[in-house]
């Protein structure tokens, strides 16, 4: 049971780390709402996949696909910002995926849970986030450019509608991989959080990268420890100790 609980920590820690770096991408997009309400457009997955008893995981995959799909697909062709475009199809998701997911797993599809048993999941979840974590970290120049100045991208060679589409990819991904420890409804915190507290402290890009990061994974942990001693919920422990950080950071501003 320590060996699984370990293991547990490990994934979760890393992908917090991953969290915190998509994240800040995030809030340079202006998609600081997008954490929170992409990762409900896995809800209808999940519910279909269950009523299948099939693997939720898959449902919330192929879901989050093409709810990302159809947000680049819209933003690409719509002068509409980011967080108009994902936000129409916010509550549709919503309800459709609880109409569609059975009572008895509602809970913890919504607020996630700590897994009490592994097999070759770790292995493919931490190969995936060290996967995401390196593409994202080879493309950070092209996003950021992308971001503050489409137009001098292009004249640079940097194709835009691709790079955004592959960080829409890479957000969708980060979601899934932290829906089993926060559930639809947490998930984003964790993505949003750590990053909007790195960006009280540092305007440069790699301080804020590195702040997000350990800011994720120092709430995990700080998580981790408080739920296991006093018996709470792992997720909303954990979103918790993310919130308490960000408000920490609004008295420390450089």
């Amino acid at each position: 049971m320590e060996n699984i609980q370990l293991s547990s920590l490990i994934l979760a820690v890393c992908i917090s780390a991953l969290a915190g770096i998509v994240g800040s991408f995030a809030l340079m997009k202006r998609m600081s709402l997008a954490g929170d309400v992409i990762s409900h457009f896995a809800l209808p997955g999940i519910g279909i996949a269950l009523l299948l008893n099939a693997n939720p995981l898959l449902g919330a995959a192929i879901s989050l696909a093409i709810g990302v799909l159809v947000i680049w697909k819209i933003e690409k062709n719509s002068a509409l910002a980011t967080d108009a475009v994902i936000g129409v199809a916010f509550t549709a998701s919503v309800a459709l995926g609880v109409l569609l997911t059975p009572s008895e797993d509602l809970l913890e599809t919504l607020f996630g849970s700590f897994p009490s048993h592994y097999g070759a999941y770790f292995w493919i979840a931490l190969g995936a986030t060290l996967i995401i974590g390196l593409i994202i970290y080879s493309l950070r120049n092209k996003l950021v450019i992308s971001i503050f100045s489409p137009e001098l991208a292009q004249s640079a060679g940097v194709k835009v509608s691709k790079i955004n589409l592959i960080y829409f990819l890479i957000f969708g991904a980060t979601i899934l991989l932290g829906l089993q420890f926060l559930g639809t409804i947490l998930v984003g915190a964790l993505l949003i959080a750590p990053a909007a507290a790195s960006r009280q402290l540092t305007s440069n890009l790699g301080s804020s990268l590195f702040l997000s990061s350990v800011f994720g994974v120092l709430s995990v942990i700080t998580g981790y420890l408080v739920s296991t001693r006093f018996g709470l919920a792992f997720g909303p422990t954990v979103v918790a100790a993310s919130a308490l950080i960000f408000f920490i950071t609004l008295f420390k501003k450089a």
